[in-house]
């Protein structure tokens, strides 16, 4: 807002009587001030509160520190000290969630002096009384909740997950796992039904059973994976700062966790291999059942260890932190240039990836054989990954 328009709403607002002033509560309209300004109406000259020094008294008050209020009200720590800091305003949302989590009015939080005591109340009409036992208090409507809630929050000695994290982290890790696992299964049954060697011997249903199998297990994988990513992209907007809550023997859980997840993967993968490996030179067969069994393990053994490393990873609450700040600024255009770099090649390899895949189909790069030509994706992943690591570790030198 204008400082001109903020000047205007002060002044219509400083010329309304006090009783008035003070009736006024949650439900009213935000006006974001300049901030730091004095008392306009020419009579006091006193200097008046503005919305940081409230916010800042109200949390001091509280023995509160910037990192629980911002995973109260769901945002940033560096939202809250912009806040205090008189740089930014939060939004009407935001406001009402602190006036009812401190139990103030919104005219007190914006336009008033939290550290001034409240005037006495006024003594309720007959209609105000009615109104007050059918939920209302006279004034707002519908009494807020904040009302029940103790003039002193209770901070507890040890911190708690307030916000659901763990949980939803479980979830997360559960669904992702799952849905990679499933793709990869889907790939390795859709093998028992490969024309070369099909379990069905040679039957003109091959195809058609290849087919389905192979999107069955694509469906149920994407069923899996996109709904996890935008419910953890949704958590993360909600939930910019979360306070860490984890303990050591939590910390030690994860890590046993990671390591039994990383070998089980790791030996599930090795066995696949070693089929492969025997069926192709003691039975002299490569295609049709051991290539579906050593895609079967290999998508349990990566099952396991993207379940394990994600587990492990939810407890690095500092990282969740920076990465859900990093997105908050990408969304308002403030990518950093190891973002765009690592995005541009990215975009190059899986751009030429596509290109040599397209050319590998059509029989351009392999005429004989181009059952294999979708491999060039995985591999394209894999660069992007390893360009990821490569501009990360340059940049941080």
């Amino acid at each position: 807002m204008q400082p001109q328009v903020a000047r205007t709403l002060r002044l219509h607002y400083l010329k309304q009587p006090k009783v008035g002033r003070q009736a006024s509560r949650c439900a009213g309209t935000v006006v974001a001030m300049p901030p730091h300004h004095q008392d306009v109406n020419g009579e006091s000259g006193e200097e008046i509160m503005t919305f940081s020094d409230n916010l800042v008294s109200l949390r001091a008050n509280r023995h509160m520190t910037q990192e629980q209020l911002a995973m109260l009200v769901g945002v940033s720590r560096q939202a809250i000290s912009k806040w205090e800091s008189g740089k930014a305003y939060p939004e009407m949302d935001k406001l009402l969630i602190i006036c009812d989590l401190f139990t103030v009015s919104l005219d007190d939080l914006v336009l008033g002096d939290v550290t001034q005591p409240a005037p006495p109340a006024v003594r309720p009409t007959s209609q105000d009384t009615v109104l007050m036992h059918d939920g209302h208090d006279g004034y707002n409507g519908p009494v807020s909740m904040a009302a029940s809630l103790p003039s002193q929050p209770v901070m507890p000695n040890v911190a708690q997950d307030m916000t659901g994290y763990d949980s939803h982290m479980r979830q997360f890790a559960a669904k992702i796992s799952l849905g990679v696992g499933a793709i990869i299964l889907g790939v390795g049954l859709a093998q028992f039904f490969d024309p070369a060697n099909s379990v069905l011997g040679s039957s003109p249903a091959n195809d058609a059973l290849l087919f389905i199998v192979l999107a069955i297990g694509v469906l149920i994988g994407l069923a899996l994976l996109i709904p996890a990513g935008l419910s953890h992209d949704q958590f993360m907007k909600r939930h910019p700062y979360i306070e860490d809550f984890y303990t050591e023997q939590d910390h030690n859980h994860a890590a046993n966790l990671l390591a039994i997840g990383v070998i089980s993967g790791i030996a599930a993968i090795f066995m696949g291999v070693v089929v492969m490996v025997f069926a192709d030179e003691a039975l002299h067969v490569d295609d049709g059942w051991p290539a579906a069994i050593m895609l079967i393990l290999i998508g349990i053994g990566v099952t396991s260890i993207v379940y394990a490393g994600i587990m492990y990873a939810r407890i690095n609450v500092d990282a969740y932190n920076n990465h859900a700040e990093e997105d908050e600024q990408g969304q308002h255009g403030h990518n950093t240039d190891q973002d765009s770099l690592t995005g541009a090649v990215c975009g190059i390899i899986m751009l030429i990836a596509t290109c040599f895949g397209l050319l590998w189909l059509f029989g351009i790069i392999s005429p004989n054989d181009s059952s294999m030509f979708w491999i060039c994706w995985p591999i394209g992943g894999i660069l992007c990954g390893i360009a990821s690591l490569v501009i990360n570790i340059v940049k941080r030198q």
